[in-house]
């Protein structure tokens, strides 16, 4: 089967992603925009368009990699998305694909679907030999919109709806999602500035470069920018994205009065609106970690109780114990 199909790279941006948002699961982490981001900070990227004898599109697959030493490690996330012909082809897309790997002895493949796998390619994943690794890190809560919204504010505890309330009273707070492009700049770097002053006042480590996401999510339309003000000043700036049936929160940044006034609940309850008008059917609150931020879990926690993987994440090596040592420390990490 796999003589039928054919794997070229993709050069062109808006050939790139007019394919991937046509698909069901086409996603931020697929797109030009995050392969343009991980290419900034670091990874050499490449965009892999698989074909049929007909020449239509089965899969496409964007990977990244980077070098340490006789070490290269390949990640791909968000896919490989198949396209509705390339659901037969899945066990032939990934042989392709490792083809075109060429992965040496000390080379490691990870496939990281971000909720966007469908069963023909982890099926065929497995047929390959690649190991399921699954961390608490993997883990998310979700929200149903398919129920609207009022179920959802019934079910909430207590103290959060009565948060919710305060905020919503209170005639000095908005909300306002920004679609303008300097207005979009501008409130990433109030969120930057913000975020800053969190990581160093809860000495936390996080891999976001913002001089390299900025513009990038600041003209992405797959992003969803909501400020929230008190008195006009700024305090709170939450950044969503928007993939398939998905409403993903993903960044926030606020200060000292966004938390005395209740706007981190505002801001939550205005991303579930937003989501449920524009027809998603799930609210991804964005991953939990009740272990080591039970704070943020509790918060996150009054809104939904249910529980969600992203992963597993895949792993693939030529070398056995290379990879099993890999998928043990992914494990645990």
């Amino acid at each position: 089967m796999s003589a039928a199909l054919t794997i070229r790279p993709c050069l062109d941006a808006a050939t790139w992603d007019e394919a991937i948002w046509s698909l069901p699961r086409g996603n931020v982490f697929a797109s030009w925009m995050w392969g343009a981001y991980k290419a900034q900070v670091g990874w050499t990227v490449t965009r892999l368009i698989v074909r049929d004898a007909s020449d239509a599109p089965v899969a496409l697959i964007q990977y990244q990699v980077k070098r340490r030493g006789f070490l290269r490690f390949v990640l791909v996330q968000g896919c490989p998305l198949l396209t509705e012909k390339g659901e037969k082809h899945a066990e032939a897309v990934v042989a392709l694909f490792l083809d075109q790997l060429a992965l040496g002895r000390w080379d490691l493949l990870a496939i990281s679907f971000e909720h966007f796998q469908c069963d023909a390619i982890v099926l065929a994943l497995l047929g390959h030999g690649f190991v399921p690794v699954q961390s608490a890190k993997y883990f998310t809560l979700e929200l149903d919109l398919t129920q609207g919204t009022e179920p959802i504010l019934q079910a909430m505890d207590q103290r959060w709806r009565k948060a919710l309330r305060k905020a919503e009273r209170n005639p000095d707070l908005t909300t306002r999602f920004l679609t303008d492009l300097d207005e979009r700049l501008a409130a990433f770097d109030a969120f930057w500035a913000m975020y800053g002053v969190l990581k160093a006042q809860k000495g936390f480590r996080d891999s976001l470069n913002g001089a390299a996401f900025r513009e990038l999510v600041a003209r992405d339309p797959h992003h969803r920018i909501l400020e929230v003000r008190e008195k006009g000043e700024r305090i709170l700036i939450r950044i969503a994205h928007v993939s398939g049936r998905r409403f993903t929160d993903f960044y926030t940044a606020s200060n000292d009065r966004a938390r005395a006034c209740a706007a981190p609940t505002l801001a939550v309850w205005r991303f579930v609106e937003q989501a449920h008008a524009e027809g998603l059917q799930i609210f991804d609150l964005g991953g939990i970690d009740p272990a080591r931020n039970r704070g943020v879990f509790e918060f996150k926690h009054g809104l939904s109780k249910n529980a969600a993987l992203s992963g597993p994440r895949w792993i693939y090596g030529r070398t056995p114990r290379l990879r099993d040592a890999a998928a043990a420390f992914l494990a645990y990490r």
